[in-house]
């Protein structure tokens, strides 16, 4: 069996995202966790226990030096931790130092990469809400990857070790990228809520309304995934169903004009789905995008 590239990791910001990796990486014998470094000493002795290794902290002084430096905490305070970091003077030529952020580029560590380091940054596709279950079930999580060329096969061997899967994204559209993965995990939660207030105001409770919910959504989830999303549509727009989409449309907004709003956007993005399909007569369609659209 190969040596790993790198031996030690110091975590600054051991959240859920955090305590994850870091938790992954002892067990697969990847990395040795060095210092954890958290808003307070009571939650980073917390993520030391969970994850199995390292040395809880209360500042940068205190941390030691390490091969790898990673920044998962929230994208407010990324750039003001990385010089933070610089200044307790433990970036050394070739640490490789990333942040976990989806949404904004590796360039945020522009100041490590000064003094030395090799900068990246790694966004894991996939919930955190449960660290547990995400170190379970983590093997063949895709992870996006961008940055300097040494970070960036660093990581991609740590990470692979774990079972992941990486793929590169350019920095300049990692915004968009992120927004993908905004809409289709948490937007998905939102929009299922809204369906549940739907079926709360037709007068179900919300225990029997998630119950008749799991069947269609994991359907439909389904669908998407084995037939894809055009042929996965069904519904009223897909049928040409003009009558029904108003009388919906005048519905919410007798009740909820938030709801109805949603309702009409999502309804845009259907029609063009139902366009694809060829299936529906065009007038209808176009009937229906009136509609959507007053």
């Amino acid at each position: 069996m190969r040596e790993p590239l790198v031996r030690t990791i110091n975590v600054i910001g051991c959240g859920k995202v955090g305590r994850t990796l870091a938790r992954l990486w002892t067990e697969h014998n990847v990395l040795e966790v060095r210092s954890v470094l958290n808003r307070s000493l009571q939650s980073g002795r917390q993520a030391v226990e969970f994850v199995g290794g390292g040395r809880a902290i209360e500042s940068y002084a205190e941390l030691e030096t390490a091969d790898i430096v990673m920044v998962s905490t929230p994208d407010e305070v990324i750039q003001q931790c990385c010089g933070q970091l610089c200044r307790a003077g433990i970036i050394q030529q070739g640490v490789v130092v990333f942040h976990c952020s989806g949404s904004l580029p590796s360039e945020l560590l522009a100041l490590a990469r000064e003094r030395g380091a090799s900068i990246a940054s790694v966004h894991p596709v996939r919930s955190f809400a449960d660290p547990t279950a995400a170190v379970e079930t983590f093997a063949g999580t895709y992870c996006a990857l961008e940055g300097d060329r040494q970070a960036c096969e660093v990581l991609c061997d740590v990470l692979h070790r774990c079972g992941a899967k990486t793929f590169h994204v350019q920095p300049e559209l990692k915004t968009i990228y992120h927004v993908a993965t905004v809409v289709v995990c948490n937007y998905l939660v939102a929009l299922m809520e809204v369906g549940l207030r739907c079926f709360e105001k037709a007068g179900l409770p919300r225990e029997t309304a998630i119950e008749v919910m799991q069947p269609i959504v994991t359907g439909t989830i389904t669908n998407v995934f084995k037939l894809g999303p055009v042929r996965a549509l069904t519904g009223p727009i897909a049928r040409g169903e003009l009558s029904v989409v108003a009388r919906q449309c005048q519905a919410l907004g007798q009740w909820d004009q938030e709801i109805q709003r949603i309702y009409e956007g999502l309804g845009l993005v259907a029609l063009e789905l139902s366009s694809a399909q060829g299936n529906t007569n065009p007038d209808a369609l176009a009937a229906i995008r009136k509609t959507l659209q007053k």
